[in-house]
């Protein structure tokens, strides 16, 4: 098991990274301006970290496994079909608008893209799997209108958040088609 001590140290390069490169962004960060943001020497980066790469990587994964715990709660929370639905689609965009308003929000979001697409492809399925299960347990209830099987549909919702994230321009943009998209499917899928 993980030392605490090391635990928050390695919270703490995470934290600064993550500062760093939606200052500076990604290429214009060093490892020196993290381990400075970590309050720590860059050799001492280096025992967590062998690159910048290995950060991203890291922060990638804690992204998903975040995510993934967030929306499974909101799936389990009570009420209406679409009062649910928007908890989770809530509960998945959450935090993206302020990666988006950074100046190199667009920036970090490519090069997550190019150096941990396979985390995020098997992030991107276990969420797809988190929705398409509560539209089945949903489904079985009587309480949502399918028009085509619960796993596909949950491969639609994950793919049009997705592509919502990477078209929008700006924040603001981000947000309300977010907030659009979740109100229109948790409508469509309510049994009235």
């Amino acid at each position: 098991m993980a030392d605490v001590t090391e635990d928050s140290r390695q919270q703490a390069i995470l934290d600064s990274a993550f500062r760093a490169f939606a200052t500076y962004g990604f290429r214009k960060t060093s490892m020196d301006d993290i381990a400075q943001g970590a309050g720590m020497s860059r050799p001492a980066v280096y025992l967590h970290f062998k690159n910048k790469e290995a950060i991203v990587t890291k922060l990638t994964e804690l992204y998903y496994a975040a995510k993934s715990v967030a929306v499974a709660a909101a799936l389990t929370k009570p009420g209406s079909v679409s009062d649910i639905f928007k908890g989770a689609v809530h509960a998945q965009t959450e935090g993206m608008a302020t990666i988006l308003a950074s100046p190199h929000g667009l920036e970090m979001l490519d090069t997550t893209k190019s150096m941990s697409s396979e985390i995020i492809s098997q992030g991107e399925a276990k969420l797809a799997r988190l929705y398409a299960e509560w539209l089945k347990r949903e489904d079985q209830a009587g309480r949502v209108r399918l028009q085509m099987e619960a796993d596909e549909t949950a491969k639609t919702i994950t793919a049009t958040l997705k592509g919502l994230k990477a078209s929008a321009i700006g924040a603001e943009e981000y947000e309300t088609r977010v907030a659009q998209f979740a109100v229109l499917v948790g409508a469509g899928l309510e049994v009235r």
